[in-house]
């Protein structure tokens, strides 16, 4: 989401303009993952939707362009000839070139379009993606970033923190710092770490509150922990992937640490900042994963009680060094096992969802029509965990009965009261209406 919009702002600045029905463009571009297969499936399937939409209509020219793009670009080429042009990881300027290029083709030829001052992608009401690093320099046995992405590289602080400051100025109200590992950022001067950026970036002038994405559980300092408890404009949330509970799993997965590592920072997080939300991901059905494992994976789940919680069936991703390892776990088998952890999960977060029911909490609005407000608390983070739902009243007047000031809109922090749970989402009410 970042690399589109990176590039997207890219093409703003070149005087590209921006369409929402690819019907209307000169250039479609289709950005893709290739982490795992699913991501990668979905990103053919779009990409052969566009080129079946092309057949009837207007030829636009189909760009395609990411990590699955630059790992199989000869593949996708030889099986996909709708393809018109293809560009991997960090060629933004061969794009933007590319479609400059198109442009110029086409100018003359557009009569009929509006050519009004293009817009700034990329950047909703409330929040804003914002990328400090790229690439990584862990060597996860079933993961292909590094191999895909590069080396870990820091963005320099000065953009970070100029681009966060265009963001508050824009009126976004949740800067969501995102990287493979945010816990290994290093700034362009000895010593600027994590800490040094979250603070420069909470000295910024503006409401608004700040998400951390991907901790690598062993690179989680006291610093970071304290610093968090002690500002108010840094979520208290943090999203650590673990990928496994059991020693021997994570040894094949090169992971570092160990369950009972893995206990005492979960303990000490809780007990440095009060509140906090957790959020991990797991793979389950990796190779050789014995069902005593899996087993030993379900009780820690049970007896850490995340938050949040995200599993994923093990992919056999070509390239990776788990591909060859031995015991290869049966599609079925990792489903039956992927299941059984979200009916787990499932119950622990209707019980904790349940526990906030009578709670007053500020909250970011997302969305907003005449039947509802879409809001998050501080505790959820935008497409990968629950909202909190308000019903309105159809008629705007009853809506608006005993409410102090306007209605809110996107992009406001509200007052809030939960009212009910469900196992991922809240049922609110807005207080003073």
């Amino acid at each position: 989401m970042t690399d589109s919009r990176r590039l997207a702002e890219g093409g703003v600045r070149r005087k590209l303009r921006r369409v929402d029905d690819p019907l209307d463009a000169d250039v479609v571009l289709v950005n893709t993952c290739g982490f795992i297969r699913d991501a990668a499936e979905e990103s053919i399937s779009e990409i052969l939707r566009l080129a079946k939409l092309r057949e009837d209509g207007p030829q636009f020219r189909l760009v395609v362009f990411g990590c699955l793009a630059g790992r199989h670009r000869d593949e996708l080429l030889k099986e996909i000839p709708e393809i018109d042009a293809i560009f991997g990881v960090g060629e933004d300027e061969k794009i933007l070139e590319y479609c400059l290029a198109q442009k110029a083709l086409k100018r003359g030829s557009s009569e009929g379009k509006k050519e009004g001052e293009p817009e700034m992608p990329g950047v909703g009401p409330s929040y804003a993606y914002l990328k400090i690093a790229d690439g990584c320099d862990k060597k996860c046995s079933f993961c292909v970033i590094p191999a895909i992405r590069g080396r870990f590289r820091s963005v320099p602080q000065e953009t970070v923190i100029s681009e966060a400051a265009a963001f508050v100025r824009s009126g976004v109200k949740e800067l969501i710092l995102v990287a493979q590992d945010i816990c290994n950022y290093q700034g362009h001067q000895d010593g600027y770490g994590l800490v040094a950026l979250l603070r420069d970036l909470a000295a910024i002038e503006g409401d608004f509150r700040i998400r951390l994405l991907y901790l690598y559980p062993t690179g989680i300092t006291d610093e970071l922990l304290e610093f968090m408890a002690g500002e108010e404009k840094i979520c208290k949330y943090l999203d650590i992937p673990l990928q496994h509970s059991e020693d021997r799993v994570l040894k094949l997965m090169a992971r570092r640490g160990v369950r009972k590592e893995y206990v005492k920072l979960i303990r000490k997080i809780r007990r440095t900042i009060p509140g906090v939300a957790l959020r991990t991901t797991f793979i389950v059905g990796f190779p050789s994963e014995t069902e005593e494992e899996f087993m030993g994976l379900a009780d820690f789940i049970e007896e850490t009680r995340f938050d949040r919680l995200g599993v994923f069936a093990y992919s056999r991703e070509e390239g990776s060094p788990a591909a060859g390892l031995k015991g290869q776990i049966p599609e079925k088998v990792k489903q039956r096992r992927l299941d059984n952890i979200m009916k787990r999960q499932a119950m622990i977060s209707l019980e904790k969802n349940e526990e906030l029911v009578g709670r007053r909490f500020r909250a970011l609005v997302d969305e907003i029509d005449d039947r509802v407000i879409i809001c998050r608390l501080e505790s959820q983070s935008p497409e990968i965990d629950g909202v909190v739902i308000i019903e309105r009243p159809n008629e705007r007047a009853e809506a608006l009965k005993g409410q102090k000031g306007p209605a809110p809109s996107a992009g406001d922090f509200i007052e809030v009261e939960i009212v009910g749970a469900y196992d991922y989402d809240l049922k609110g009410r807005l207080v003073g209406a």
